[in-house]
């Protein structure tokens, strides 16, 4: 195992991301081995597709990301690599930041061709959206909606539902807030939502408007003075009463900022040319995670690792990702008991501990690692980073058992 660690890829992802799993690397590929099909549902920063053992040469490679901002910088960066580093290569400047935030969230026409078209990228958006994220502090980054909210993202539910053939209710009167004055069995006019002056419950309570507000709308106290203004600079109150978000000035690794802001990246067409060169043969899809898990991607091409890294069901963890949804790791939990007495599928599944204990009394091995800080690094305990683990399916290799086929092909 040590000598496959010493052999990984040194190339990463030109971004910081929330729950990348290249910490990890090391443990999952001897138990893959040097499998002639690589197959990722929930790609995200690619960090375990990167660190595949230089020693291996890739083949047939395919990953997947709902999340089209991600799934576009990716396919770009493999078509594209220099418009995307011309594109990214910008001083951090907090108006850019926000303008550009919000140019990217308006681009509904580029979220709708990433979904429906496979070849399909953008260059601009591409860059500009790592651009971004590694001047971003925490989460919230390119979010469709309201920052407050994430789509439920469970298979056959809410609007995901349409997209899988499923018609919005059109029954006669409709149900719930919809059901309109339609008249009962009884013959009583059906309840409809309360419109009372001011409302009743918890829709009576108006916001707080005191003066200076509260919580983390409490007007910031003066501790500089400026004519009037409490505080200075980016920490003066603002018109509208809000405060905006800094970009990300801290350092990393002895850099001056992260991702592509980092000192490593001062040949930044250089790096972007060196991952479309290892992306050559990665097919990027833009979907639901159950796409690239049928026999076509998978066991029609030969022995296939399947590594799954679904957003984690466990309700103690934060909510970070764009495309969030806590069933969703159930859902993939159902398909690798389906999948697990299948020869030519090796799988890898990610969680916390405790989440799939139901997979260890059915043969499959649970490993144990530790994660890095991530956003939980907010918690100076960060409790969650030592709940790591990873279930390994039956027909995984055992190299701490002795099983000699690391660096053999499959």
């Amino acid at each position: 195992m040590v000598v496959v660690a010493e052999r990984m890829s040194g190339l990463k992802a030109p971004f910081p991301w929330f729950g990348g799993k290249r910490r990890c690397a090391h443990i999952v590929w001897p138990r893959f081995g040097n499998v002639p099909n690589y197959v990722e549902p929930f790609a995200g920063s690619l960090a375990v597709l990167l660190a595949r053992p230089e020693i291996w040469p890739a083949k047939n490679e395919t990953v997947n990301d709902l999340d089209c901002y991600l799934a576009n910088f990716w396919r770009a960066s493999l078509h594209a690599p220099e418009e995307v580093a011309r594109c990214a290569d910008w001083p951090v400047n907090e108006a850019d930041l926000h303008a550009r935030h919000q140019w990217l969230h308006d681009q509904a026409g580029f979220r709708e061709r990433m979904h429906s078209d496979p070849d399909y990228y953008d260059a601009k958006v591409a860059g500009w959206w790592v651009w971004g994220i590694s001047a971003w502090i925490g989460d919230c980054w390119c979010r469709v909606g309201p920052q407050s909210a994430r789509p439920h993202l469970h298979r056959e539910k809410g609007v995901q539902a349409i997209a899988n053939g499923k018609r919005p209710l059109l029954k006669q009167g409709g149900a719930g807030v919809h059901a309109g004055r339609s008249q009962g069995k009884n013959g009583k006019w059906r309840a409809r939502p309360n419109l009372t002056r001011g409302n009743m419950g918890v829709h009576r309570k108006r916001p707080d408007i005191r003066k200076g507000g509260r919580g983390v709308n409490r007007q910031m106290p003066d501790i500089s003075g400026n004519d009037g203004a409490s505080g200075r600079g980016v920490h003066a109150k603002y018109v509208a009463g809000t405060h905006r978000k800094l970009p990300d000035v801290s350092g990393h690794h002895g850099c001056s900022g992260r991702g592509i802001h980092a000192g490593y990246c001062e040949a930044i067409v250089e790096y972007f040319c060196a991952l479309a060169h290892r992306l050559r043969r990665v097919r990027v899809c833009c979907g639901d995670w159950m796409r690239v898990l049928g026999p076509s991607p998978t066991i029609h091409i030969g022995v296939t690792a399947v590594f799954l890294d679904p957003p984690y069901g466990d309700a103690g963890r934060d909510v970070v990702y764009n495309h969030d949804s806590r069933d969703i790791a159930s859902d993939v939990r159902a398909w690798c008991i389906d999948n697990e007495d299948e020869p030519k599928v090796r799988i890898a599944l990610c969680g916390y501990e405790g989440e799939h204990d139901e997979l260890e009394a059915r043969g499959w091995q649970v490993v144990p690692w530790k994660a890095g800080g991530g956003y939980g690094a907010r918690n100076r305990k960060n409790r969650n980073s030592h709940r790591e683990r990873i279930w390994f399916s039956p027909h995984c290799l055992r190299p701490e058992e002795g099983q000699a086929r690391l660096f053999e092909e499959a």
